[in-house]
């Protein structure tokens, strides 16, 4: 094992261990571990007595979340703006980046309504074209994607999720962004799906604009997550919602009147605060237990997870395996079609093994703390 197993399940999820339910639905929901339970805790005692909460203290946990996450994706901290889900910065993008009537944003069809609406809002307000390509074969078609930015001269905004929800199919950022420069457009991504269980460098892959909530592979509270906006893009963007602490001289408290008209010059520009600072402090507690596991290790053990699923759906003929197999194309996300969806999924209800049904496909989400026999125990109910 990459890391001990049986001692990350001892000490961070108990629940396991006693065999409450078999959990493969990480893709949904991720458990939080026993660490940010405690700091959650921790911090909301400390709340009911104000003044054990200090503003350096406050602020310094947000600090560490953007120093944690920039860490995370390969970024720097001044490109990081916390935020509350990932439907934020789907926002941002679609109303601040610099968009003309006519101009057109591309995205793959099925995605999750959250990389959706907001898209759809920004083309009946902002008069741009927003249009979905058809999938192949039941998963994003990245070649056709690619040749749509090339042909197209007005595309302007290329918005995806790295990976699919339904799927699982992982795109090659790199390789989308190199088409977005040809053409001058950017990049948007919604990268709930992949980061924390598929390496990522924002830098290298070009990204403009890069949104994620902390709640799922990240084992976060909800209202957690953050934005990545590239450094040479900060200055240029005017929030569309103005926060007070958006402002230079706000961190002042003792000046709070002399009201300056000046955006920050890093992404705390971007940022709606009040926060809510006891989520952000437990997903510093989980972000730092994934370091400790180390992300590579974690990444390993979830891929060795899904290649056993995918192994296992490669010998079946009465499943049919609708995320790709080369791990390159996938992250932690295995979605399978047996031939009654809906009676797999109430026969895996019945046994607690926790999944999700999406689109006609059964969805397993394994984890950092999986085991094998899970899967194993998983894969049987299938197969009955």
């Amino acid at each position: 094992m990459p890391y001990d197993l049986h001692r990350l399940r001892d000490a961070e999820f108990p629940w396991a261990v006693r065999g409450e339910s078999v959990y493969l639905n990480s893709a949904s929901t991720g458990p939080l571990p026993a660490r940010t339970v405690r700091t959650i805790a921790e911090f909301n005692e400390a709340r009911t007595q104000p003044h054990r909460l200090t503003d350096p203290m406050v602020f310094g946990m947000l600090d560490r979340s953007r120093e944690l996450v920039a860490r995370l994706i390969g970024a720097h901290a001044h490109e990081i703006a916390l935020a509350v889900n990932t439907g934020f910065g789907t926002n941002l993008a679609a109303f601040a980046l610099p968009l003309e009537r006519g101009d057109v944003v591309l995205a793959p069809d099925l995605e999750f309504p959250a990389n959706v609406y907001p898209w759809m809002a920004a083309a009946e307000r902002r008069g741009v074209a927003y249009r979905r390509l058809p999938l192949v074969d039941g998963v994003p078609d990245e070649a056709g994607l690619i040749a749509a930015i090339e042909r197209e001269p007005r595309v302007k905004v290329v918005t995806l999720t790295w990976v699919s929800f339904v799927s699982g199919y992982r795109f090659d950022l790199a390789a989308i962004a190199r088409a977005c420069r040809a053409r001058g457009a950017y990049l948007v991504v919604d990268a709930i799906q992949g980061v924390g269980v598929a390496p990522l460098d924002v830098h290298a892959a070009d990204v403009d604009i890069l949104t994620c909530g902390a709640q799922k592979w990240l084992l976060s509270p909800w209202g957690s997550g953050f934005v990545y906006v590239r450094e040479s893009l900060v200055r240029e963007l005017d929030p569309p919602q103005v926060s007070w602490l958006a402002f230079q001289g706000t961190d002042d408290f003792t000046r709070l009147t002399d009201y300056r008209y000046e955006w920050r010059d890093d992404a705390r520009r971007f940022e709606q605060i009040t926060l809510p600072y006891q989520d952000f402090a437990g997903m510093n507690a989980s972000l730092e237990l994934l370091e400790e596991l180390g992300h590579a290790a974690v990444i390993a053990h979830v891929e060795r997870c899904a290649d056993r699923i995918v192994g296992w759906a490669g010998m079946r003929s009465d499943v049919s395996l609708v995320t790709p197999r080369d791990r390159a194309k996938r992250a932690g996300i295995v979605a399978l079609r047996p031939r009654d969806p809906a009676a797999a999924s109430a026969r895996l209800r019945e046994a607690n093994v926790i999944h999700s049904l999406r689109e006609g496909a059964i969805r397993l989400a394994p984890h950092c703390f999986t085991t094998d026999e899970e899967i194993d125990r998983a894969l049987a109910i299938l197969s009955a």
